[in-house]
């Protein structure tokens, strides 16, 4: 081997085959690590020209000095041991801006005789397979890992003989072989190139001069005595004598089977969820940050009767019901801003029976490791016939409501007469079973209201009477009414807030509500506190109770239509989970907010808030 470099490359080659490589090449001399040469790969990779050359690295490329290297630099030195390092971040200073690159790279102690004069430096800019690396990481293409690169294998082949002059041991390694190939040629030392394009590749190099270059070519090599395939980076460059006579080639290989494999499986990954998403009875779908869909399944050109190609460029303010669509672009961009779940029914055109149709639309943001939202995946589901359904439920119900309000003031005014008639004659057993009666005729006529509520909400024709009053006022007769019927203590703590605009028996509903709630599930209890108070130009209204609580993933549920909160036996209490979703429902169609804030076993508050009428 050492013959072969004395007598078969001079210096000049050895030139041509440094400038020409295809990685970044250096030596640092002395313990200062003088730049002594660096190709034009290397400057470019320092981001500096040729005035570096001759100066310590430290100068030539003072923002590294914070970083490992100096360090790495200084042990590779007087230790001898050669340091090589994989994807390696740098900070190299670009335009006055330091930016991030990342380097695989071997430091390689260079001796004179038995003494370290200077460090060899072979460095490969792999910012671009990082950035693969963390793209595939961000989209979470199914795979867990990536391939970690392999250190860099190199050959030099001479005549038309191929004969393997020169190999390292990464090389050898890929190989399968041992250094006894050395001297042979290629295909003695490596049979099973027999049938594969390579030995033509070099003899085509040796021929035209071209270099050949390829990225992810697939060869079969017997490795442990196995037949196997890999895949490599290849470059193939020629070598040139002082005559500019080709008379070897240069060979340098970077083992990416991991990498391709892991790409292959990625795809292979993608395409059976993307089978599975086709087989779903829902349309799937992903969409930008922009909106604009990634990816749909077939179920949506089949509900749009339209070519995918049509989709694409489809403007969805066409297909979405008009009355839905505003409120959409508000859900939507509140859940951008919380990076929370997107969920709403809105009415999307049927291509095929032209009309609209209910979907239950939910999406889930999905986000980079900076935590900001790059993309969305969503499913729609067909709820028309279930909206339907429920449509029929609330006519009944407001029919049913409507007609059972009639009976049931006859059977009020005739409990109370019976209580009036018993109490004269004396029968006070009896007019306190009439009086409970009523009591419970009561409860039945406020159960029948909800219901007539919810219904004139579901359809969309409860009106509210809008008008100035005074809140303080409103609150404390509610307050005083509801005291004469518990015997819970209300501590009330106000001061004048002046008025709202909004529908005053509504917002005395919405108070009732609040207040009978808190004595309902605080049981244990004897006392709640109202509190009404200014912020924000808002006028807010609490009631707190020292209850029973709920869970903090309770908390957003109890607004909810026929939503219950139960005890710690698992029981629910009296009631059918209408009266905090009319509140809610109220408070919202007036311009308001509602919430509550809760711990469970320590008890709950409930608050809204009206604009303030300003004067």
């Amino acid at each position: 081997m050492k013959n072969f470099f004395d007598n078969a490359i001079n210096l000049e080659s050895l030139s041509i085959l440094f400038s020409q490589a295809p990685v970044g090449l250096a030596m640092l001399m002395g313990e200062d690590h003088v730049v002594l040469t660096a190709n034009v790969l290397c400057l470019e990779f320092w981001q500096k020209g040729s005035e570096v050359i001759g100066l310590p690295i430290l100068e030539a490329l003072p923002e590294i000095a914070n970083q490992e290297f100096p360090k790495i630099l200084r042990e590779v030195y007087q230790t001898g041991t050669t340091f090589k390092g994989s994807k390696i971040k740098t900070l190299i200073e670009k335009d006055s801006v330091l930016q991030t690159y990342y380097f695989d790279f071997i430091y390689t102690p260079i001796f004179d005789t038995e003494r370290i004069t200077g460090i060899s430096v072979v460095a490969i800019d792999v910012t671009e397979q990082v950035s693969t690396e963390l793209k595939l990481k961000e989209n979470e293409l199914l795979f867990r890992e990536l391939m970690e690169i392999s250190d860099y294998s190199t050959a030099i082949y001479t005549g038309q003989d191929l004969i393997v002059t020169f190999a390292n041991d990464q090389m050898l390694k890929s190989w399968g072989k041992t250094r006894a190939v050395i001297g042979q040629k290629l295909e003695d030392a490596i049979p099973e190139l027999d049938g594969q394009p390579f030995a033509q590749i070099l003899r085509d190099v040796l021929t035209t001069g071209k270099p050949y270059i390829a990225t992810e070519d697939k060869v079969d090599l017997v490795v442990d005595d196995m037949l196997q395939s890999y895949y490599y980076s290849i470059s193939y460059r020629p070598l040139h004598n002082a005559s500019g006579e080709i008379y070897a080639i240069w060979n340098m290989a970077m083992n990416v089977t991991e990498l391709v494999e892991a790409r292959l499986k990625a795809q292979r990954a993608v395409k059976e969820y993307r089978d599975l998403a086709e087989a779903m009875p829902h349309i799937v779908w992903t969409t930008g940050t922009d909106g604009r869909l990634i990816y749909f399944n077939e179920n949506l050109e089949i509900l749009l009767n339209r070519s995918r190609a049509q989709i694409a460029d489809l403007d969805f303010e066409q297909v979405i019901h008009k009355e839905d669509f505003q409120n959409l672009k508000r859900i939507w961009a509140l859940a951008e801003v919380e990076k929370k779940i997107f969920e709403l029914e809105f009415r999307i055109y049927d291509g095929r029976g032209e009309k609209f149709v209910w979907y239950l639309n939910r999406a889930t943001p999905v986000l980079d490791d900076e935590g900001n939202i790059f993309q969305w995946i969503g499913a729609s589901t067909n709820i028309d016939e279930f909206k339907k359904l429920s449509a029929q439920k609330d006519t009944f119900l407001g029919i049913a409501s409507h007609e059972l309000k009639t009976p049931l003031t006859s059977l009020k005014l005739y409990a109370q007469v019976l209580e009036r008639m018993l109490r004269k004659t004396g029968d006070e057993k009896n007019a306190e079973v009439a009086k409970k009666m009523d009591i419970q005729i009561v409860k039945l006529t406020s159960l029948i209201g909800d219901l007539l509520d919810v219904t004139k909400i579901n359809s969309g024709k409860i009106h509210l009477n809008k008008e100035d009053f005074d809140f303080e006022k409103l609150a404390l007769e509610i307050i005083e009414d509801q005291q004469m019927s518990t015997s819970y203590q209300i501590e009330f703590k106000t001061k004048s807030v002046g008025m709202v605009f909004a529908d005053r028996d509504r917002v005395g509903q919405v108070m009732t509500n609040l207040i009978s709630n808190a004595i309902k599930y605080a049981p244990n209890t004897d006392k709640i506190i109202v509190q009404i108070i200014e912020a924000n130009g808002n006028v807010e209204f609490s009631v707190e109770d020292f209850g029973i609580g709920m869970p903090a993933d309770k908390k957003d549920r109890v607004f909810e239509q026929y939503y219950r909160v139960s005890g710690d036996d698992g029981n629910t209490f009296p009631g059918i989970g209408l009266g905090l979703f009319i509140s809610a429902e109220i408070v919202e169609r007036s311009n308001g907010k509602i919430w509550v804030e809760s711990v469970l076993e320590k008890g709950s508050t409930f608050s809204f808030s009206l604009p303030q009428v300003k004067s």
